[in-house]
């Protein structure tokens, strides 16, 4: 029996934009998966907090985002469970959960300096390859196994498309038009940089 290969691509996506489907639709394809799957956080595990919106305005963001991509898929997982995003407790349920599928977590090149600091990391590991992409022509040397794949670059950040709003600058072409339709009904970013 042939075991599934799917990528999973985390991350706040507050909100979510073309570089994030971009790099996820790239790696279903380079890499042949069976599907990528967008996980949002419920909250960012990092020392400094960042304030975000309600998961529901994210969650919703996604679906819109994806739902004409056969390759990508929504998966709740860490909104149902709340508390602290840790990759290392997301993927330690999910191989339980999928004990016939391979996972491969997608992270940017500015990332593999960093997983020396991620969560039970020599553990994590074990459960999942990590896929880089890179945003250089410089390969990082990681401590860790990772697979560097070559993406389009698309310097756009979610900080970007905040401030675009904070300044009444519509980020057209930034992301897709159902979620810039989204954002302005429910008036998401239209009062402060979050």
């Amino acid at each position: 029996m042939t075991r599934k290969k799917i990528g999973i691509l985390g991350g706040n996506f507050n909100p979510v934009h073309h570089a994030h489907l971009m790099m996820a639709d790239q790696v279903a394809q380079r890499l042949q998966l069976d599907k990528v799957w967008l996980m949002p956080e419920y909250l960012p595990p990092h020392i400094d907090e960042k304030s975000t919106i309600p998961a529901e305005h994210r969650v919703k963001m996604l679906e819109l985002a994806i739902a004409n991509n056969p390759h990508l898929e929504l998966s709740l997982l860490e909104i149902e469970r709340k508390g602290k995003s840790y990759t290392f407790d997301s993927l330690s349920f999910l191989t339980k959960q999928y004990p016939d599928t391979d996972f491969y977590f997608i992270i940017g090149s500015d990332m593999v300096d960093y997983l020396s600091k991620w969560y039970k990391i020599d553990e994590l590991v074990k459960l999942v390859t990590f896929v880089a992409i890179k945003r250089t022509s410089e390969v990082t040397k990681s401590l860790y196994p990772v697979i560097w794949l070559e993406s389009p670059l698309m310097p756009i950040s979610s900080t970007l498309i905040r401030e675009m709003f904070s300044q009444n600058i519509d980020p057209t072409y930034l992301l897709p038009q159902s979620v810039l339709d989204y954002i302005k009904e429910n008036k998401l970013y239209s009062h402060k940089v979050l």
